[in-house]
């Protein structure tokens, strides 16, 4: 082979040469989440790796997203068995305080309400697939609508298990709504209330007891193996963590589980995702009807936990509920609980309803795993 040949074989393997507008598209979406990440501060710890996995993704000829290659060998370990989702929720289990929800119980009718949103969603994507030519089963519109709980780890948790091929899209759009909390939640939440409502200044919490926190977590658990065993692996870590937290015996497990594997686990998972938004995967008009119904899911979880606290004020007067708490019933904890607080200082800034909004954003990440649970054992059945 003369140089003039093999200068030409080089040329031939270069990126200049192998890249395709399509993957061109998908490392400007890399960018655009790394510049949200950095300079809009949205869900950095996210958002960052997902982007940069996008962009490793897409180059050309080293097929960094393959079976063989580095994300791949990531994806392979960490989404494809559910590994990922199960670690990150040991850790948000080992972060969490259950004590406002165990103070004030009702709450946790404000997370379940939030989850609405998951099965309007589901009739959404079946409503799609029937009328306007989108190619969603029933397991796509499961795993579709797990987005309006707002819980990245639950959505990949569903969508590796009925989707697989929806993953990349589907963990996109349940992270970047989570990530969106402050800028889609307040519009929402000022549409769905009065001021008067805004203003409701809640009842200082009780103290709840070292015994309840530790009994909790393992009555939780309980309810989950002799009702819905499907969902136990995800209750199963996020109440493993917690009473790891709670116990105080074990503070070596619980820092550990917090920080260290919290950390790694979210920049393996978070590449790991990136590496599902290869081109040729995620450019498809299927990617776009996630992204809306997501969004939809999204407000639609919002808004029903926002009126069912105002539904809940109409049955009782006694100790009022500021309705901005339903809000925080989708899992995205504690941003969602913060954003309550923020909009509720808006009205008064006396109003400090952030603990309060605590209890509905907890039993929002209970009530999202819950859901999914009962989809991975209903859907199955309908084939």
């Amino acid at each position: 082979m003369n140089i003039f040949d093999s200068l030409l074989a080089f040329w031939s393997q270069t990126g200049l040469m192998n890249f395709t507008w399509q993957q061109a598209v998908m490392i400007l979406v890399g960018l655009l989440l790394i510049y949200l990440a950095i300079k809009r501060g949205f869900e950095p710890l996210l958002l960052l790796p997902i982007g940069f996995g996008a962009i490793l993704a897409n180059i050309p000829v080293a097929h960094i997203a393959g079976v063989d290659g580095f994300l791949g060998i990531i994806s392979n370990f960490g989404i494809s068995n559910g590994l990922f989702p199960l670690l990150i929720f040991m850790g948000v289990g080992a972060m969490t305080d259950f004590g406002p929800l165990i103070a004030h119980p009702k709450t946790a009718l404000l997370g379940a309400a939030a989850q609405f949103g998951i099965f309007t969603t589901l009739l959404g994507a079946l409503a799609l697939s029937k009328y306007a030519g989108f190619d969603f089963n029933l397991s796509d519109a499961a795993s579709i609508g797990i987005i309006g709980g707002a819980d990245g780890p639950t959505a990949i948790f569903v969508a590796r298990k009925l989707s697989p091929d929806l993953l990349g899209a589907i963990a996109v759009a349940a992270y970047s709504y989570m990530a969106l909390v402050p800028l889609i939640q307040p519009p929402i939440m000022r549409l769905f209330t009065t001021e008067h409502e805004r203003k409701i200044k809640m009842e200082q919490l009780r103290h709840v007891t070292k015994a309840e926190k530790i009994v909790f977590p393992l009555i939780v658990l309980g309810i989950c193996i002799v009702l819905l065993p499907e969902a136990t692996p995800l209750i199963g870590a996020l109440m493993f963590g917690n009473l790891a937290k709670e116990s105080t015996v074990v503070d070596r497990l619980s820092n550990t589980m917090q920080n260290s594997l919290m950390n790694i686990v979210t920049i393996m998972l978070g590449l790991a995702v990136g590496s599902k938004l290869a081109a040729e995967k995620f450019l498809r008009i299927e990617t776009l009807g996630i992204l809306v119904l997501g969004m939809i899911a999204f407000s639609i979880g919002t808004m029903s936990g926002i009126l069912i606290a105002k539904l809940m004020n109409a049955l009782s007067k006694k100790h009022p509920i500021n309705p901005l708490i339903g809000a925080a019933g989708v899992s995205a904890v504690p941003m969602a609980a913060r954003v309550a607080n923020k909009v509720g200082q808006e009205a008064n800034k006396h109003n400090y309803l952030l603990m309060h909004a605590m209890g509905p954003n907890v039993s929002g990440v209970i009530g999202s795993a819950v859901a999914a649970g009962v989809l991975m054992a209903v859907v199955p059945m309908f084939g």
